[in-house]
């Protein structure tokens, strides 16, 4: 299916959501409230997409720049830039956010510095793969032409290793968009939320309504980048 009508469809189903009481409520045949009624599908959607591209732009802008750094000078700074983001990944996320509430607060920003640290390293990686798959024999003809390294990196090095780097930054985002949902046990209004209220209120309808919509929006993203990526 087209991409376009993947996400007409995706668009018709927030739509839709509310009315299909029935479709939600045949799993859960216990649950007196089956359908999301608190916060318009529409409403979540936008905010999940402000605060999970807002977090992978940080974070492809942190990971490009760190894979720039990790493949100058010999590569001598890349152990050192690859532990460190990937200590950040290896933070869960619940963990970030919990550890960042008393200075944060409640609300998006704890959350959105959790999506950071977790969508960096993928970046940081594509970028460095990326860079190091430039044929040295290309470099030369470049710095033979009197390019400076600036103009080299700007003008050869990262138009050459941007299908790579895309790929890193694919991941990224698919992962922030997921991830971001449980934010909504900070407070973060997204697509999550319903999946809080309803484990808090024993209502898997709920849950069933966020997840799906989480997940398909991640695939969509994903298919969207793929396409990009062509």
């Amino acid at each position: 299916m087209p991409l376009l009508a993947q996400a007409a469809a995706f668009l018709l189903a927030l739509w839709a959501a509310p009315h299909l009481g029935a479709l939600w409520g045949a799993p859960f045949p216990d649950v007196q409230r089956p359908v999301w009624d608190q916060r318009g599908w529409f409403a979540l959607l936008g905010a999940h997409l402000m605060l999970s591209v807002g977090a992978v732009v940080i974070a492809a802008a942190l990971g490009l720049g760190g894979g720039i750094l990790a493949t100058r000078g010999q590569g001598r700074l890349r152990p050192l830039l690859d532990a460190l983001f990937a200590l950040a990944q290896s933070v869960p996320p619940i963990a970030a956010i919990a550890l960042a509430l008393p200075l944060l607060g409640f609300g998006a920003a704890p959350t959105m510095l959790a999506l950071v640290l977790y969508a960096c390293l993928p970046v940081l990686r594509g970028t460095v793969a990326g860079l190091d798959g430039v044929a040295p024999a290309v470099l030369d003809a470049a710095r033979g032409t009197g390019m400076g390294a600036a103009r080299v990196l700007w003008q050869v090095e990262l138009p050459l290793a941007a299908p790579v780097i895309l790929s890193g930054l694919r991941v990224a985002v698919v992962l922030s968009i997921a991830t971001a949902a449980v934010g909504a046990m900070a407070g973060a209004e997204c697509l999550g939320t319903p999946i809080v209220v309803g484990l808090a209120n024993n209502n898997g309808a709920y849950v069933l309504q966020g997840g799906l919509f989480t997940a398909w929006l991640a695939l969509l993203a994903d298919r969207a980048l793929a396409l990009l990526a062509r």
